[in-house]
């Protein structure tokens, strides 16, 4: 792993299947909206060995046209989505819900996509970091916003686990002060 530049990282590893469903789900989803990848799977990415049902990502609000059109191209690319119609999906999104999609005829593992409907989602998306792997590229939450995130408002065994192992991994890069802002940010945000 190496830092090319402030915000790409060039990560030398062999693709899970994990990450061959991300990749297969982002060749379709980048062509109609911005994205960032959360939560777990950023530790994953990183050599965390523990295991994940879902990859979670936030993108940027999209109208019901380009819906449409990016549900049709999902499905022509062999995804479903688990929990909702088309048109249920939709609105699940816009009530700032998360919708799940999944390689037909499968459940587990799937990807959790949900509109930004939070500062803290909206800092990810506009500061989102680029890991490039084997001549694909994925974009990824700041690693402060990330760790901050596990810290404060999931705060589960797991998720202080995967902030550890996020700390320790980049222990060189880590801006603290930038993660104690984001966690003082997070905090005003949980009072809402």
């Amino acid at each position: 792993m190496e830092w090319v530049d402030d915000y790409t990282i060039k990560l030398d590893k062999e693709l899970s299947e994990l990450d061959k469903l991300l990749f297969s789900f982002l060749q379709v989803l980048r062509k109609y909206t911005n994205y960032v990848i959360v939560s777990g799977y950023v530790s994953i990415l990183f050599g965390r060995a523990r295991a994940t049902e879902d990859i979670d990502v936030i993108i940027e609000e999209i109208d019901w046209n380009a819906f449409q059109n990016l549900f049709k191209e999902l499905e022509n690319n062999e995804f479903w989505c688990i929990n909702a119609s088309e048109k249920n999906a939709f609105s699940l999104l816009e009530e700032g819900l998360r919708v799940r999609f999944a390689k037909k005829d499968e459940i587990i593992p799937n990807i959790e996509i949900k509109f930004y409907t939070s500062l803290a989602e909206k800092i990810a998306i506009e500061n989102a970091l680029s890991v490039a792997i084997q001549n694909r590229t994925i974009r990824i939450s700041p690693l402060e916003l990330q760790i901050a995130f596990k810290e404060v408002l999931l705060a589960s065994e797991k998720d202080l686990e995967d902030a550890e192992h996020l700390r320790e991994v980049f222990k060189d890069s880590i801006d603290e002060e930038k993660t104690e802002h984001y966690k003082k940010l997070l905090e005003s945000e949980k009072k809402w």
